[in-house]
C-alpha cells in the first residue's frame, strides 16, 4: 500500500476502536429516544449519563455541570451570547479576549456588535502567543460581562496561566470563559482549582466523534439557553440527543484520563524528535509559539523563502497530510490572524505550516515526513524568487 502521513491532529483524530465499539450499539440496536418513558429510551438516557460522567472526571467537574452540543463551536457561542444576554440588564455588553482566538470566538464577537449591540476588546499577544495578564486587567471595565481566553491555541500550541487570568477576571466580579477545544486530553484541567466558569470542547480532537461536544458550566451560573425548544440536556439545550455520538466523547474522554501522563509524554517525544530532526537537516526554519510551555504534539514552523501552500500541496503528492494553520480557515488563502497577532509579517506568515503528531503517528511515520519534507524545501527554494541565493530573486 502507499505510504500515508498524517501529521494535523490539531485539525481532527481518528476514532479509537474503542469509542467505535462503543458507539456501535447506538445506531441500530440501541435506538431509542432518550426523551422515552419507556425502557429501550431509558436506556439511552442512561448511556448518556455514564457519558456526562466521564467528560465531566476529565476537567474536574460535576456531572450536572455539563451540557452535551454539536462541538466547541457551538459551545463558544453559548458562552459569549448567553453571558451578554445574562448581564445586559446589569448594564454589561463588554467582552474581552484574544486576538489569536478561533474563529468560533471572535465571529460571535462580531455578530454580538453588529446584530445586539455588544462591545469587544482584542488583547494583544507577544512573539510567543501569550497573553499579558496587566493588559486584561487594564481592559476591563464596569460593562465587561465575560472573558474568553482559549487554554491553548489550535497554531501554535501556546498554553495561556488560565488561573492567573481567571483571578483577575473574577477580582473585578467578571465572568471567564476558556475554549479548551485544543487542550482537553493534552492538558490536564481542573475547572475548579484554574477558575474555569466556562469551558468550550469537542469529542473529534481526543480520537472521539465529530458532530458532538460539550460546555461546561459551573453550578449556579443561570445562563440563557442558547437553542430553544425541548427539554433535553436538564432542559437547557433542546434537540434530540446524538446518542451515539454522546457514548463515543464518553468513552474518548475516559480513555484520554486514564492515558493523559503517558500521552503527554510520548506525543511530545515524537514532536521534539520531528522537530530537531527538521531544524538539523533544514536551514533557515524556525519553530514559532511558546517551545517552553506549548501543547505536547504542536510543531508550527516557519520555512523562509518558500510559500506554505506550495510546500502543503508538494507534500500532499507525496501523501504527508499537514495544515497552513487553523482548519476551520485554510481555504481562506489570507495569512494566519493567529501568527499576524505574534508580530509574525504576513509574507512569513504565508510561509508556515503547523504540523501536529499525535497517539497514532509511528517513527516510521516522521521518518518518511522528514526525508521528503527535506527534498521538497531544496526543491522550491531552488526556483523561489524569494531565495537570496537565487540570481533571479525579487
Amino acid at each position: 500500500m502507499e505510504k500515508k502521513v498524517y501529521l494535523d491532529y490539531s485539525a481532527t483524530t481518528p476514532v479509537k476502536q474503542e469509542v467505535f465499539d462503543a458507539m456501535l450499539p447506538y445506531f441500530m440496536a440501541e435506538f431509542g429516544n432518550p426523551s422515552s418513558i419507556y425502557q429501550i429510551g431509558i436506556e439511552n438516557k442512561n448511556a448518556i449519563s455514564e457519558a456526562r460522567e466521564k467528560v465531566a472526571k476529565l476537567i474536574g467537574a460535576e456531572d450536572k455541570e455539563i451540557f452535551f452540543t454539536s462541538g466547541g463551536t457551538e459551545s463558544d457561542n453559548w458562552a459569549l451570547c448567553g453571558a451578554v444576554r445574562m448581564l445586559r440588564k446589569e448594564g454589561k455588553n463588554h467582552i474581552i479576549t484574544t486576538a489569536i482566538e478561533h474563529h468560533a470566538i471572535h465571529h460571535t464577537c462580531e455578530f454580538l456588535k453588529e446584530y445586539e449591540g455588544c462591545e469587544y476588546t482584542y488583547l494583544p499577544v507577544d512573539e510567543k502567543g501569550r497573553v499579558n495578564p496587566e493588559d486584561l486587567e487594564a481592559a476591563i471595565t464596569d460593562k465587561t460581562a465575560i472573558v474568553s481566553i482559549m487554554l491553548a491555541n489550535n497554531e501554535i500550541g501556546t498554553i495561556q496561566d488560565i488561573k492567573a487570568l481567571s483571578d483577575i477576571a473574577h477580582a473585578k466580579g467578571v465572568l471567564f470563559h476558556t475554549d479548551a477545544v485544543q487542550a482537553i486530553g493534552n492538558v490536564k484541567i481542573d475547572v475548579k482549582a484554574m477558575g474555569i466558569d466556562m469551558l468550550s470542547m469537542s469529542a473529534h480532537k481526543i480520537y472521539g466523534p465529530k458532530g458532538v461536544g460539550a460546555f461546561y458550566l459551573k453550578k449556579g451560573i443561570k445562563l440563557p439557553n442558547f437553542i430553544q425548544g425541548g427539554g433535553q440536556e436538564k432542559g437547557h439545550r433542546a434537540g434530540t440527543e446524538n446518542v451515539a455520538g454522546i457514548v463515543g466523547f464518553g468513552k474518548a474522554a475516559e480513555l484520554a484520563l486514564e492515558n493523559i501522563d503517558k500521552h503527554i509524554a510520548e506525543v511530545s517525544s515524537k514532536r521534539d524528535y520531528f522537530e530537531k530532526s527538521l531544524l538539523e537537516k533544514i536551514p533557515e526554519i524556525e519553530v514559532n509559539g511558546d517551545t517552553a510551555n506549548r501543547l505536547p504534539g504542536n510543531c508550527n514552523i516557519l520555512f523562509h523563502y518558500i510559500e506554505g501552500e506550495a510546500l502543503l500541496l508538494f507534500m500532499d503528492m507525496k501523501n504527508i497530510f499537514v495544515s497552513t494553520g487553523s482548519a476551520c480557515s485554510s481555504s481562506s488563502g489570507a495569512a494566519s490572524h493567529v501568527l499576524r497577532a505574534c508580530g509574525i509579517p504576513e509574507e512569513l506568515a504565508l510561509s508556515t505550516i503547523r504540523f501536529t503528531v499525535g497517539d497514532l503517528t509511528t517513527r516510521e511515520d516522521l521518518d518518511y515526513a522528514i526525508g521528503e519534507i527535506v527534498q521538497i524545501v531544496e526543491k522550491l527554494r531552488a526556483i523561489s524568487p524569494f531565495n537570496k541565493n537565487n540570481k533571479w530573486q525579487v
